[in-house]
């Protein structure tokens, strides 16, 4: 740990990709997740969109630890941690958000934080500092000593995301974090992602419905179907292609 400044972890030997190794996953004669491969690197978001049903969330699972993959590997840079259970691959510096975020009611946004970090292995005194980085790039000043009972839907999206950032991660899942939040507060989550990244030197694996935060935010996109992969690379050539003009919009779909 660099105790010298808890909110950066040591560069030695800082893994540089965050990948998915032809995994998947057989729910009995499903296959929810197959053969899907790509990776995360620092510094860079990349935008996992599909429709419903199309694995996303699965392979947040398959990563995070939540769900084993009946195939495949999940690496973070050169070591395997497909079989490494959650906790061991949060201090290992992957962290995610879930659609159903669960802050603690009783707590402050600010106690919810703290105790993001110090369940990371932080002392109070030593996640101080980094609690009020978080608190000023998620733009959670004016809200930090209100009781988490009391949040906005949008607020408690922000709130997931700052427990997650607390535990230092190096790669960060989002699971649709704009969901239920108004268009202010989505330009404010554009922004707090891209300093994140900027800041941070975090990798971002954005799984997100609303094309407008994905268009804004993502240097890549690789969209699923049905579990597979079809199709990965710039956000405009992607929207453009014809599968996923199709996946979206239906052969007869207008895409303007």
């Amino acid at each position: 740990m660099n105790t010298e400044n808890p909110s950066a972890p040591s560069a030695a030997a800082e893994p540089e990709a965050l990948v998915v190794d032809a995994a998947g996953i057989t729910f009995g004669a499903v296959k929810a997740v197959d053969d899907v491969s790509f990776e995360v690197r620092r510094g860079e978001v990349l935008g996992l969109i599909g429709p419903n049903g199309s694995g996303k969330t699965t392979t947040l699972n398959l990563i995070s630890g939540l769900l084993r993959p009946s195939a495949g590997r999940i690496r973070l840079g050169d070591r395997d941690v497909t079989r490494d259970p959650i906790r061991r691959r949060v201090r290992l510096g992957i962290a995610r958000t879930f659609q159903s975020v669960r802050p603690f009611d009783r707590l402050t946004v600010r106690q919810n934080i703290e105790a993001a970090a110090v369940g990371s292995g932080l002392s109070s005194r030593e996640a101080a500092p980094l609690i009020d980085e978080i608190v000023e790039e998620l733009w959670l000043g004016d809200h930090q000593g209100i009781p988490a009972s009391s949040a906005s839907a949008g607020l408690v999206r922000r709130i997931g995301i700052a427990r997650a950032l607390a535990t230092r991660p190096r790669f960060i899942l989002l699971d649709e974090p704009a969901a239920g939040q108004n268009e202010s507060e989505g330009e404010e989550l554009i922004e707090s992602i891209k300093n994140l990244v900027l800041k941070r030197n975090c990798g971002v694996l954005l799984v997100e419905h609303d094309m407008s935060v994905v268009m804004n935010t993502c240097d890549r996109l690789h969209v699923l179907d049905s579990g597979r992969t079809v199709v990965e690379g710039d956000p405009a050539e992607v929207y453009r292609d014809p599968r996923v003009i199709e996946i979206y919009f239906g052969k007869q779909g207008d895409h303007a």
